[in-house]
């Protein structure tokens, strides 16, 4: 079983070199303004038309109106979208992109509710962001409630890091990983280019146990 794995919250250049460098199958790059990752439109667009066809470039949203999202990734170049608000699955779907819907969790999944839910997304990301911070808050959430099946793809998020990545492939077999601050020195945004290696390492070895 083939596990892809995103590096998310890019702010530059080099950090995206390195991170396709390192083998990963997707950026993020977040357009929530309240994050520490944010990052412009057409700062983005600047990292995105460096990067190699078959990587995908995934704009990050949270609670945003369709035409806010629809400009902002028009601009940025991304190809597909990333929702980790409250959206609906017609919020998501109004924006006209392929989209992720991600979901913050707080006990057993039913991946079978969540995919009746959003019945658009091409896949459901799991992630410990709460109701004051989606995503990027590096804890991980209880590995014991991830489902033993899915009718979706589903992308393992949260406090995700090169030490900790293998264990919970094993421990989710999910279809892809995600990762930000768990591949950051000490500064929010800033990636480290030996982190990402690492961490790329670790998903290579886990797929194939």
């Amino acid at each position: 079983m083939r596990i892809r794995a995103k590096i998310c919250g890019i702010t530059r250049l080099a950090d995206a070199q390195a991170a396709v460098a390192a083998g990963c199958d997707a950026l993020g790059f977040n357009f929530y303004e309240s994050s520490p990752r944010y990052l412009e439109p057409e700062q983005a667009r600047a990292i995105i038309a460096s990067v190699p066809p078959f990587v995908a470039c995934v704009g990050l949203f949270v609670d945003a109106n369709a035409e806010q999202v629809r400009r902002n990734a028009s601009i940025a170049g991304v190809s597909m979208l990333q929702f980790s608000g409250d959206e609906t699955d017609a919020d998501c779907a109004a924006a006209g992109y392929t989209f992720i819907k991600a979901v913050r969790v707080s006990g057993p999944i039913d991946a079978a509710a969540l995919a009746q839910h959003y019945p658009r997304a091409t896949a459901l990301l799991l992630d410990s962001g709460t109701a004051s911070q989606p995503g990027g808050t590096g804890m991980v959430f209880d590995w014991s409630w991830w489902p033993s099946a899915s009718p979706v793809p589903l992308i393992l998020a949260g406090g995700l890091t090169p030490n900790n990545v293998a264990e919970g492939i094993r421990r989710t077999r999910p279809y892809a990983v995600d990762v930000a601050s768990g591949v950051e020195g000490a500064q929010k945004g800033v990636k480290d280019a030996e982190k990402i290696r690492q961490f790329m390492t670790e998903v290579q070895r886990a797929r194939g146990n």
